[in-house]
């Protein structure tokens, strides 16, 4: 089983792929940006745009599954209303309102790409993120302010204190719930550290589902740590905000490519330590493009950890 949502929660679907075929993918639904966030506040629906690319994600290796891939992640060109929007976005919106349920749709895009696993929503309505952030105007450095919305979160110039959603109980996915109790492994991260990685340690029953599972836990570090929301975060600090916001959550193993530990290895250590986790040094980025994750070598680092695990 793997948590997250958008690029990063992507790359570890790709990567698990290679090593079994029974996966779930618990998929955030704070997006209010772009397509997603159009459909989200016109229609009223759940974001689609991070379960569509974990749908992607898992496609079958055919033709017929990249085919159709490629038709949920094609965009509408052109000027007018629909111009911008993921096909797979519109087709997924089509299918709740037929289907009125957001499962029951996600398991029918499921059966039209033939999947190797299943995409739940971690919530069953839309939620909002807001976060603390120091320095979000940079003519204030030292003021708090309170961002709202994901997509500000993540581009934020400041430097994120604390982060929450809102409404701040909403309901888990009961499918979700049931996933994460009947797990053996979950995997949490890689992806956009506050807005993708985090949010599902903010609902109150995921957090607690998470808590006591019987379920190994890896936690997947970025091989990238400067984007918007992360910048001037060493590996130590991302697992310590990570601990911050679940104190109750231990880790079995903490993966992290050695060019991210270089200079933080020891201190990485021993936060990891402090979690329960085992850390993993060990290759898993590309090597032309060192800011993603390498399908096969994370797919590799996963393999390792679950057989000598």
């Amino acid at each position: 089983m793997a948590l997250g949502g958008g690029h990063g929660l992507a790359a570890s679907l790709q990567s698990l792929r290679h090593l079994t075929e029974e996966i779930t993918a618990i998929v955030t639904v704070a997006d209010d940006g772009g397509s997603s966030g159009r459909l989200r506040h016109e229609f009223g629906i759940l974001p689609p745009g991070d379960l569509r690319m974990a749908l992607a994600a898992l496609c079958e290796d055919t033709a017929w599954g990249h085919q159709w891939s490629a038709v949920l992640q094609h965009r509408l060109g052109g000027d007018g209303e629909l111009a911008g929007h993921a096909l797979g976005n519109l087709l997924i919106m089509g299918l709740w309102e037929l289907l009125d349920s957001p499962v029951k749709g996600l398991d029918l895009v499921g059966r039209l790409l033939n999947t190797r696993g299943r995409v739940l929503p971690m919530c069953d309505v839309p939620l909002d993120i807001e976060a603390t952030v120091l320095g979000a105007d940079p003519a204030a450095p030292e003021e708090m302010t309170v961002v709202k919305g994901q997509s500000r979160v993540a581009a934020t110039p400041g430097r994120v204190m604390s982060v929450r959603i809102v409404p701040d109980e909403p309901p888990a996915s009961t499918q979700a719930l049931e996933a994460i109790k009947l797990a053996d492994y979950v995997i949490l991260g890689p992806g956009s550290w506050f807005t993708s990685v985090m949010p599902h340690l903010l609902v109150p029953e995921l957090q607690d589902a998470l808590v006591h599972t019987p379920a190994r836990r890896i936690l997947t570090l970025n091989v990238g740590l400067d984007d918007d929301e992360t910048q001037g975060f060493t590996p130590a600090e991302h697992v310590e905000v990570l601990s911050a916001h679940a104190p109750d959550l231990t880790v079995d193993f903490v993966i992290a490519d050695p060019a991210v530990v270089r200079n933080d290895e020891h201190a990485l250590r021993e936060v990891a330590a402090g979690i329960g986790a085992e850390l993993v040094v060990t290759p898993v980025r590309k090597m032309r493009r060192p800011r993603e994750h390498d399908t096969l070598r994370l797919a590799a680092a996963y393999r390792d950890v679950i057989l000598g695990g």
